[in-house]
């Protein structure tokens, strides 16, 4: 809406492309700078309408719905700076695969997935930036901010509605490396623990074993070691909130580079050898759409800096043995 312009009420109709969202989360996309709160009171209050009738927020749109909006004024925001032309282009370098419904990154450790809690950008706000005709890019899922790797990006609603299905079912492959502390080839391979949310006081997130937990589940599978170091592959069961760091610290083996659940003695070892950040990456992924009939599989190589970790590992280890 342009500045000073009296907001009216609005009339959307709902392409097949849109359908399948919920009515809140629509809303909030289309109604960008107004307040949360303030989106769930029109809700709440009736003035959004679908088909002429009162809708909760957990209504699912379907294809033809005729959408009406009250008249909202959007509160103006200053613009954003742009991300780094340093950031765009990395990203730009950081696509590993791409269809005309899909788009995979290795994702760049140090750069959030989307912007927000005092960041101005992400990955997806770079790449609305290096893309602005694309009509449509959408996370399919997350990695945590430190984590380096494979990351999907929804080029049509309808995939990103797809690739859901796919997740939820179970059908999505994802494996990560890990570099966890300690001699790790004696197992546990399975780490069945229920892990719960907890906020701390300074509104830091932290995630606990807990029995009162959901569900999580990570398969481990040990590939190599070296002098109290051992570097394996997880394989996802569930995708809990930082799940694999949790449980690899739970089995007594935390990651490397790890400053929130890690061993402060380990990540100082790992930082003389050049570590300077989580040792986490999204190797590979994979997965079948038999509606659309094509397979998808991807893999992302250890980055430069995590190679040269290992390599100086490799070197201490074998001083070790010929010392010994």
């Amino acid at each position: 809406m342009e500045n000073g312009a009296k907001p009216a009420v609005q009339w959307l109709d709902i392409s097949a492309e849109q359908a399948g969202q919920r009515i809140d989360n629509f809303l909030l996309r289309i109604l960008k700078g107004v307040p949360k709160s303030r989106v769930y009171r029109l809700l709440r209050k009736g003035e959004v309408r679908v088909n002429k009738g009162r809708i909760g927020p957990e209504y699912r749109l379907q294809s033809g719905d005729q959408v009406r909006i009250p008249p909202v004024r959007v509160a103006e925001s200053p613009a954003g700076a742009p991300p780094p032309g340093a950031v765009l282009q990395r990203l730009a370098d950081a696509v590993i695969y791409e269809d005309e419904r899909l788009l995979v990154l290795d994702k760049p450790a140090g750069i959030a997935v989307h912007g927000g809690s005092g960041l101005d950008y992400g990955v997806i706000e770079g790449l609305r930036a290096l893309r602005p005709q694309a009509p449509y890019l959408e996370l399919v899922h997350r990695l945590d901010r430190e984590t380096s790797g494979c990351l999907m990006i929804a080029k049509k609603r309808s995939e990103l509605r797809s690739l859901h299905d796919l997740l939820r079912s179970g059908a999505v492959r994802k494996r990560y490396l890990l570099l966890a502390m300690g001699d790790w080839h004696q197992g546990p391979w399975k780490v069945d623990a229920p892990l719960k949310k907890n906020q701390l006081s300074g509104g830091e997130r932290i995630v606990r074993v807990d029995p009162e937990g959901k569900a999580a589940l990570t398969r481990f599978r040990h590939l190599e070691s070296y002098a109290g170091a051992s570097l394996m592959e997880a394989d996802l069961g569930t995708g809990r909130t930082h799940q694999i760091r949790v449980h690899a610290a739970h089995a007594g083996h935390p990651l490397a580079g790890d400053e929130k659940y890690g061993d402060p003695r380990f990540n100082r070892r790992l930082r003389e050898l050049g570590l300077k950040r989580l040792f986490l990456h999204a190797h590979y992924l994979a997965f079948e759409d038999t509606e659309r009939q094509r397979a998808i599989e991807v893999s992302a190589p250890l980055s430069a800096d995590l190679r040269g970790v290992i390599q100086k590992l490799e070197t201490s280890s074998d001083t070790a043995r010929d010392n010994g």
